[in-house]
């Protein structure tokens, strides 16, 4: 019996074309963000902060992002549409003409790096709500590849495999093993790569 296989998701369209005021008080509000969140961590910074250092109206910045999930989130597109072209139609092994286990190291070192150098502001994207990391077109294209993936692989039950690991993966738990356990990036990397390992052949 052939094995159904998941198809990758094209990227998320690129937002719409905005009004030339619309387009400044966007950026302004995403740049006074990023230097915020560089001096004082995501954490320490308030809207009203933001409001204040992008000089906008507080209904201009809760009407366009919603909250800091969605600021944080708009703040990573950029940063997530390069590494989901990469997966798309980059050179092997994150991008196609792999084996399934080559693409899955692959995608958990650049995954990891990603998380790695925006940790903060990945954290604030995926915690401001219950279940703000389940809502982004991103979490959908992580997990749609990993599916494909452990699909492609013949492992068992791919859907709870890519959650399993992607929820290893998450900003929180990054972080925590930094910060707390004191665990290098490189040694991260080694030792979820080998998990992801037994994930799609185990």
């Amino acid at each position: 019996m052939a094995r159904r296989r998941t198809e990758l998701p094209v990227l998320p369209a690129a937002p719409p074309a905005e009004r030339a005021d619309a387009a400044r008080n966007r950026r302004r509000v995403l740049d006074a963000a990023a230097a915020l969140f560089a001096e004082r961590g995501v954490e320490a910074v308030s809207m009203d902060d933001i409001v204040a250092a992008a000089g906008v109206g507080k209904g201009t910045l809760y009407r366009r992002f919603g909250d800091k999930s969605g600021l944080a989130t708009a703040l990573l597109d950029d940063r997530e549409r390069a590494l989901q072209a990469a997966i798309l139609s980059g050179p092997p092994p994150l991008g196609p003409n792999a084996e399934p286990a080559e693409r899955l190291a692959a995608f958990v070192a650049a995954y990891l790096t990603y998380v790695g150098a925006n940790v903060d502001v990945v954290a604030a994207s995926q915690q401001a709500r219950p279940g703000a990391r389940f809502d982004t077109g991103a979490h959908r294209f992580w997990r749609a590849h990993l599916v494909h993936l452990f699909e492609s692989a013949g492992a068992p039950d791919p859907l709870t495999r890519a959650d399993v690991l992607l929820a290893a993966l998450t900003a929180e738990q990054v972080r925590w093993w930094s910060r707390e356990r004191r665990v290098s990036l490189r040694t991260l990397t080694r030792e979820l790569q080998s998990v992801a390992d037994r994930l799609i052949t185990g």
